[in-house]
């Protein structure tokens, strides 16, 4: 089939990297892909698709949004129209119903007929769901969500997509996990955890991933243990803040920024980080949780979004209060208490991740297809 993946922005977030796992898993099944981004782009993300398979046809070219409805609708409606009467697909699989569904509804008018939407997100960012209802009902042939806590969210119900499910005509809706990236390789090894502990972020850093959290909650579990030390791997408008902090507390001498790395790069980062904080905000899946696991890291994420579906609590890591720097601090201090603990977590997270592997993923976009 051909299949158009329609997309607001190529930049370098979990959203895109998941939606190139969909090309690659699209292109390996024999389907032709075209990737149309609406706006925001850059060239190293527009690169590694075309290398996916994908070719990737750019709305608008310097990647400015048109400012307004209106002119937002114009410059999506002669966009998604050139490139169907170019492209001439079978499907549309939209990723995030932004902006405001418009894309969705602008595709049906168009005459497309087979459209598949993927949530990256809980409902919570919307505030009503009484158009996703209607769109979901009466113009998707299928709705994707990425964890059942955002599926439930939106539809009160929830189930885990499986190669036995039958589809309905419209309408159906179901979970399909995100996948492991292929810049990460799962350990063959149990990592082991030294006396000196390396607490870590993979993150951008922004107030919706609980940057601002971070510095503080070390300093607290640096007071009670002198040989731990902070990597924060990424970049972003909290930098200056975090750095300002670790000054603040008198520890910028253990706490080291890296800035932003290359996505080939971020494994040998995993590789050195202990224990890996995410104290989200907001997350829709965490991509990063499932990297971080898959080399053995230990994570401590906050109790929102879909990271408590992907982080088991006890188990793989610990799950802490939203908000709260002082639970971020025990539960990081309980691990580094310790040790054993935090190695039997190391080697869980290991084999738990496999159920997260492109593979498994793949066979499930495949089947989906064979079916739409």
């Amino acid at each position: 089939m051909r299949v158009m993946v329609c997309i607001p922005c190529l930049m370098t977030g979990g959203t895109e990297i998941q939606t190139l796992n969909l090309v690659a898993a699209l292109v390996a099944a024999g389907h032709e892909v075209t990737t149309v981004c609406y706006f925001e782009h850059t060239a190293s993300m527009v690169a590694n698709y075309e290398r996916a398979g994908s070719r990737v046809v750019l709305l608008s070219p310097d990647g400015g949004r048109p400012v307004g409805v209106k002119s937002t609708a114009l410059l999506l409606y002669k966009g998604l129209r050139r490139a169907m009467k170019s492209y001439k697909p079978d499907v549309a699989h939209v990723q995030y119903m932004a902006p405001g569904a418009i894309p969705i509804i602008i595709l049906r008018l168009l005459g497309m007929r087979r459209i598949v939407a993927t949530a990256h997100t809980a409902a919570d960012i919307y505030p009503s769901l009484r158009l996703l209802h209607f769109v979901a009902r009466h113009v998707l042939t299928a709705f994707q969500c990425i964890t059942l806590r955002a599926e439930e969210s939106f539809f009160g119900s929830s189930s885990l997509y499986q190669p036995s499910m039958e589809l309905a005509h419209r309408g159906n809706h179901f979970t399909i996990y995100n996948n492991l990236p292929p810049y990460i390789s799962i350990a063959t090894m149990t990592r082991q955890h030294g006396k000196s502990l390396t607490i870590g972020v993979v993150s951008r850093l922004e107030t919706i991933k609980g940057m601002d959290l971070v510095v503080p909650a070390f300093a607290e579990v640096h007071g009670v243990n002198a040989v731990t030390r902070l990597l924060v791997v990424g970049d972003g408008t909290q930098r200056q803040l975090m750095e300002q902090q670790a000054r603040d507390a008198g520890i910028a001498d253990v706490v080291e920024f890296v800035g932003r790395q290359q996505q080939s790069e971020l494994q040998r980062y995993y590789d050195q980080i202990d224990i890996l904080l995410m104290p989200s905000r907001s997350e829709g899946f965490g991509l990063t949780a499932i990297e971080g696991m898959a080399r053995g890291c230990v994570v401590v994420a906050a109790n929102t979004g879909g990271l408590p579906e992907v982080v088991r609590d006890g188990e793989v890591g610990l799950l802490h209060t939203p908000e709260s720097v002082a639970d971020l601090a025990a539960k990081i201090i309980s691990l580094a208490s310790n040790p054993h603990i935090m190695h039997e977590m190391s080697e869980n997270a290991i084999k738990y991740v496999a159920q997260y592997s492109f593979e498994r993923y793949a066979q499930l976009i495949e089947d989906l297809y064979s079916k739409i």
